[in-house]
């Protein structure tokens, strides 16, 4: 039963997830625009997929990073760690409880941008002027990026992964999937160029779109039913 409401969910959310998907990459396009501005966060995405696509594929990085971001969100959630096994092509977390946000966090958080976003955060309390490291935070954050999505998408097509049963099913795991990785991006985005990313704008487009979309399903349901009573 708790699927069933989970798969319902997932369905209403399915025009959000597509429109704050599109108003996402939308808003990239703006930054990626400004060559000058983002050469730095192209350079880093650019290179990763070099690497990816001559073979080699991090494997064993993705799957610590993975194994890693499970053990840490269970534990945000109060939840107890007994072990973490990392492997080159697998892994595996035990842990007393899980949920649906532990299950999927790994496929959400991009984690070695978040460990970069940290270790900037810390040179900025240490130091006076980070300002001449920014350029290769930024290229770091578009090269983890990079591998956070094609890492993500590689593991979900090629693999049978028992997360997404896990959380609720493999409809209701993707769309949560997607809408929190608009999320992220757009929130990456806002740090790195604030100037040229208005979320306010984002989140207003995606809500009028979803509204007015589901208006049209409804007053069509509302219409056939009329119709078919008359």
């Amino acid at each position: 039963m708790k699927n069933f409401f989970k798969l319902v969910i997932a369905v209403l959310l399915i025009p959000t997830a597509f429109f704050g998907a599109a108003e996402v990459l939308g808003g990239f396009w703006n930054v990626l625009k400004d060559f000058q501005t983002a050469i730095e966060l192209l350079a880093g995405g650019a290179l990763y997929l070099a690497i990816h696509f001559c073979g080699y594929h991090f494997d064993r990085m993705y799957v610590f990073g993975h194994e890693t971001t499970h053990a840490a969100a269970a534990m945000l959630f109060g939840f107890r760690v007994h072990s973490m096994q990392v492997g080159r092509d697998s892994g595996y977390v035990k842990m007393d409880r899980t949920n649906a946000a532990v299950v999927l966090a790994p496929y959400i958080v991009p984690f070695y941008a978040v460990v970069a976003a940290l270790i900037y955060a810390a040179a900025a309390i240490v130091l006076a002027d980070v300002t001449p490291y920014r350029p290769v935070f930024v290229f770091l954050v578009g090269f983890f990026m990079m591998f956070h999505w094609v890492q993500t998408c590689k593991t979900l097509w090629e693999t049978q992964q028992p997360d997404l049963k896990l959380a609720g099913g493999r409809v209701f795991s993707v769309v949560v999937i997607i809408l929190a990785n608009a999320v992220v991006l757009a929130l990456v985005l806002k740090c790195l160029f604030p100037d040229k990313v208005l979320l306010g704008q984002m989140v207003r487009a995606t809500a009028v779109s979803t509204y007015n979309l589901w208006k049209i399903v409804i007053n069509y349901i509302v219409e056939q039913i009329l119709s078919s009573r008359a």
